[in-house]
């Protein structure tokens, strides 16, 4: 899709698209905030001669075997890839501009005996579904309060990164100075052990230049390098698809989130866009369940905007802005208790004005309660 526009006087909208023009009554932005690649603007790194990709397009053409591998970034991603890269590669160079907190993983198989359990008592596994669902949702409380039980995840997390950490430097380095939470929790029994293999080298000196064969920092060492895996993360709250997509009055959604950042009623719908939802938008995010909880929520919810239009006259629903500025007014004076926003760090949850626009900040069973019936009265043309 190369653009997206609503056409008032047909009450629909029209797409130009690589396969030709569509039109339709109802578009549902499904890209999600984890899809679109950032590459960080280092200087030189046009010039680099090497081999260079972001790990959300991994190059499985590509053969790391025996080379010299830089790796940028210590979120999510990295902590996934590096150490399952690193007994193949000749080097690895990790690049950290801020240490993450990290917590142990059990990361254990399902048995085979579990398994014939679920298999022929599906209700066994929907309790034990429904243990998980609370005990997350028990955990995420401390988080929503930037509560003080977060200082026994955090010694959870010191304790595990004393065992596995004997080097006294090092642990240094990989010691956040923030508060658990307000980056993303990262869960695993392999991250520590495999920065101290002989292979790999931990630099926390900013990256100033890129060379055709180096990476260079701050304090003038030049990293010889083969292979520039970044673990950058995505653009979430600068969505390249916001520039995509024009309203009723003709501005674009990126434009109508200038000033107001991202952010939609229900994570759902904008005004001025009418017949336009979103799909995982803004504020539907989660760092402690799974997101498949809100975007089924968010469904049940478009389906019964879309079988309202089905019953109505009304062609449309577009948002009233009450309804959008009361909302924006919860979400932010909610987010503005949390971990998230008062933990001490920067992070991809906010936008370049320091508003979450990310992450949910409550309980997902009351974003569940509040998206269980569409309500009309909330839309113009309803």
């Amino acid at each position: 899709m190369a653009d997206a526009r609503w056409d008032a006087t047909a009450q629909r909208w029209r797409l130009d698209t690589a396969g030709g023009p569509l039109t339709a009554d109802v578009v549902l932005l499904g890209n999600g905030p984890l899809a679109e690649p950032a590459i960080p603007d280092l200087p030189g790194l046009d010039s680099f001669a090497g081999t260079t990709f972001h790990s959300a397009t991994w190059r499985a053409d590509h053969d790391l075997t025996g080379e010299r591998v830089a790796v940028i970034g210590t979120g999510a991603s990295a902590i996934q890839f590096v150490p399952e890269i690193q007994p193949r590669v000749g080097r690895l160079t990790l690049f950290q501009r801020t240490p993450p907190w990290v917590l142990p993983h059990r990361n254990r198989p399902i048995r085979d005996w579990e398994r014939r359990v679920y298999r022929r008592a599906p209700a066994v596994q929907r309790l034990i579904r429904g243990v998980v669902y609370l005990s997350r949702e028990l955990f995420v409380t401390g988080l929503l309060r930037n509560a003080k039980s977060l200082e026994k995840m955090e010694g959870l997390a010191r304790r595990q990164l004393a065992k596995q950490v004997a080097d006294p430097e090092l642990r240094a380095l990989l010691t956040p100075d923030y508060r658990p939470g307000c980056k993303r929790l990262l869960l695993s029994d392999d991250w520590y052990p495999t920065l101290q293999r002989p292979n790999v080298e931990v630099v926390t000196e900013k990256i100033v230049q890129v060379t055709p064969t180096s990476v260079v920092t701050a304090d003038g060492t030049e990293h010889e390098v083969d292979t520039i895996i970044f673990g950058t993360g995505f653009h979430v709250t600068d969505n390249p698809v916001a520039d995509r997509v024009r309203g009723a009055d003709g501005g674009t959604l990126a434009e109508h989130w200038l000033e107001t950042g991202a952010q939609a009623y229900l994570g759902s719908t904008v005004p001025a866009f009418p017949n336009l939802f979103l799909l995982a938008g803004p504020n539907t995010g989660i760092g402690h369940t799974s997101l498949v909880v809100m975007i089924e929520a968010q469904l049940r919810y478009i389906l019964g905007a879309l079988r309202h239009l089905e019953r109505s006259p009304a062609r449309s629903l577009d948002l009233r802005r009450g309804v959008f500025r009361a909302w924006s007014t919860e979400i932010q004076a909610k987010a503005a208790r949390t971990v998230w926003n008062s933990g001490g760090c920067s992070s991809w949850y906010l936008d370049r004005e320091g508003r979450n626009t990310a992450l949910w900040p409550d309980h997902t069973f009351v974003f569940l309660r509040r998206t269980r019936r569409f309500d009309p009265a909330s839309y113009e043309g309803a």
